[in-house]
């Protein structure tokens, strides 16, 4: 009944912790740590036991998985040599400065002070992320911190391992057996045995989605078996758990449009961002938790309050002052010694320095130092105190760095803009299909392509508020009105099971179908309160630009600036405007009801348009169908 209580505790206080974060726009993990502080000094709060077990082999898998199967595993190639220089280098550089610190501040034997140096040393999954997101970094620096965070742990536990071996404290290996030829081949075996582990399990997967996946709850369970079946074998044969399950969860997330249904997809993603969500949070609360014992344990240290306290705080200092250490000269010595190109400016690299909060990963390694450590209660102290103290500080900071730099996340049109041009892409090969439907009635072929055409024109219409008199595009309409009609027709369904006049199997199923197509309604949110008030300027394309647009100049005047030629002789309206970069035509697009830009082009042959809506200067050719 306690354990009962307990998680249900938990569970109602991650809630309103996170609710509390919302409506206050605060970092949800700062919010929850706060909490935890003050609940772990409240009588009537029994202690909980945060133990290493639990973190390794309960928390930490599944969180990894879940993390590992939404990150782009194109990103992560693009971007390894920065992810290895912070997932390896930096992590051996910081948990080197923390040994030489520890080892003056307290005296300690330097394999000891390097075992905590390692503890220390890996910023977390999920506080960076968590952040990075909540103030809409570039996407590139949120891959190289999900990257980073996703492989540095299993650095940290190598390095732990090592140097718990050198100073003798780890069972059954004595001091005297661990060389620097016996480390690098430790490290080599965890990473590539790991890796080799992580994708046997991958593909066991993927062959047993083809053959035997026919239900999406078969297939949500097999992937909550993942992160265990890859992470337990591994850690068994001395390879790295965190290296097995991350390449699991980055093949089979790369893999998952092939191998499971559409309706797998859907219920996998929820499933797992529910378990994500009450996991990632429930660890900050449990952190918090631990600060009055672990307080009260370092009361019976013979060391003094002054000498525990500078080694803790000290120790957060080098940590947070040896990563920028690391960054800057890294990108430096990639951009100028070895004339690579960079790929983002340098207040990129400014705000990436800054982002190394810790998490729970820090503190269940400081749980596994022996009980006969030196000093491990306060060593104990010293991983909550950088775990803490990097989550207020950066965590706190980091919003206000990347504003105060400028550095910002991409423009919601540009993402509108990319989305339009694939499906664009998409839509076409659809209906190159479509055509070489032989079998198919013309009425069939109508209805399909009317439906692509419907499905791409809402997204365009995401480019830019409604120029026309109405306040809503037309998709917001169809979705509006279809929203309400669903409604009504989920009642009626209700009224007659209520009354008892259908089975109950059978009106299951028409729920079932009135909720999917509830959920395939794209209810796109609102942007324009989140859109840029520069320009937006022409981005990067999927394809390379052709020779239409090559020679066609985008500076030409508007005939109508004021509106669409033909909407304002007939008195009909328009949604958006699109401009003839050959005479200056000014047509509605084809979301409009009556399309008086691509009108013109196939009355004209003018192959070049570009939009004339406030802060858009995308360019797009009929012919070729290739934006610029």
């Amino acid at each position: 009944m306690e354990i009962a209580i307990g998680l249900l505790a938990i569970s109602a206080t991650v809630l309103g912790g996170s609710w509390l974060a919302d409506r206050f726009d605060l970092p949800a993990p700062l919010v929850l740590i706060v909490i935890g502080i003050l609940g772990s000094y409240l009588p009537f709060v029994p202690e909980v036991v945060l133990s290493p077990e639990v973190v390794l082999l309960g928390i930490l898998p599944p969180l990894l998985y879940a993390a590992a199967i939404q990150t782009s595993l194109v990103d992560f190639r693009n971007n390894k040599g920065v992810i290895l220089s912070l997932s390896v280098g930096l992590v051996l550089f910081t948990a080197l400065g923390v040994a030489l610190f520890l080892r003056w501040a307290l005296g300690l034997d330097f394999a000891v002070a390097f075992a905590i140096g390692a503890v220390v040393a890996p910023p977390d999954a999920v506080a960076a992320t968590a952040v990075g997101r909540r103030i809409g970094l570039p996407r590139r620096l949120v891959s190289i911190l999900e990257g980073e965070s996703l492989v540095n742990d299993a650095t940290a536990l190598v390095s732990l391992r090592t140097a718990l071996a050198a100073a003798g404290l780890a069972a059954g290996v004595a001091s005297k057996g661990v060389s620097f030829g016996g480390v690098v081949l430790d490290f080599a075996w965890a990473s590539a045995g790991g890796a080799a582990i992580g994708f046997g399990v991958a593909l066991l997967v993927t062959v047993l989605r083809r053959h035997f996946s026919t239900e999406p709850a078969f297939d949500t369970v097999l992937s909550f078996m993942v992160p265990f079946a890859a992470y337990v074998p591994a850690e068994e044969l001395h390879a790295s758990g965190v290296i097995a399950v991350v390449t699991a969860g980055l093949v089979l997330g790369h893999k998952s449009p092939r191998t499971q249904t559409g309706a797998s997809r859907l219920s996998e993603r929820i499933n797992w961002t529910s378990i994500q969500f009450l996991l990632e949070n429930a660890v900050f609360l449990l952190i918090g938790l631990q600060v009055f014992y672990v307080i009260a344990d370092v009361r019976s240290s013979p060391l003094s309050a002054g000498q525990i306290t500078l080694a803790a705080v000290g120790t957060l200092v080098v940590v947070l002052v040896l990563r920028p250490l690391w960054v800057v000269p890294f990108r430096y010595l990639r951009t100028r010694l070895l004339h690579e190109e960079a790929q983002a400016p340098w207040t990129h690299t400014v705000v990436l320095s800054w982002a190394g909060m810790r998490g729970v990963v820090t503190l269940a390694a400081a749980l596994l130092l022996p009980l006969e450590t030196p000093h491990q209660k306060v060593l104990v102290l010293i991983a909550v105190v950088v775990t803490i103290g990097t989550l207020l500080i950066q965590g706190t900071t980091l919003p206000a760095l990347a504003r105060r730099l400028d550095v910002r996340g991409p423009d919601p049109r540009e993402d509108a803009l990319q989305a339009a041009t694939v499906l664009q892409a998409a839509t076409r090969s659809g209906l190159d299909v479509l055509d070489s439907m032989t079998e198919l009635d013309g009425a069939t072929k109508e209805m399909l392509r009317s439906r692509s055409d419907d499905r791409l024109n809402q997204m365009w219409e995401r480019l830019g508020p409604r120029s026309g008199d109405a306040d809503e595009t037309p998709s917001a309409v169809y979705r509006r009105a279809r929203m309400q009609m669903l409604q009504a027709e989920r009642d009626e369904v209700l009224r007659l099971r209520d009354e008892g006049r259908a089975d109950h199997v059978v009106l299951r199923t028409v729920l079932a179908s009135l909720d999917l197509e509830e959920t395939m309604l794209d209810r796109l949110d609102d942007q324009e309160s989140r859109l840029a008030e520069s320009e937006m300027l022409p981005v990067d394309t999927i394809e390379a630009a052709c020779e239409h647009l090559r020679a066609t100049d985008s500076c030409t005047a508007a005939r109508t600036p004021e509106g669409c030629e033909e909407c304002l002789r007939d008195g009909t309206t328009w949604v958006h405007l699109r401009l003839c970069l050959v005479c200056g035509h000014v047509g509605c697009c084809d979301s409009s009801e009556y399309k008086h830009a691509t009108g013109h082009f196939h009355e004209t042959h003018h192959p070049v348009m570009r939009s004339i809506e406030p802060g858009e200067a995308w360019r797009w050719c009929y012919v070729d169908e290739v934006l610029g």
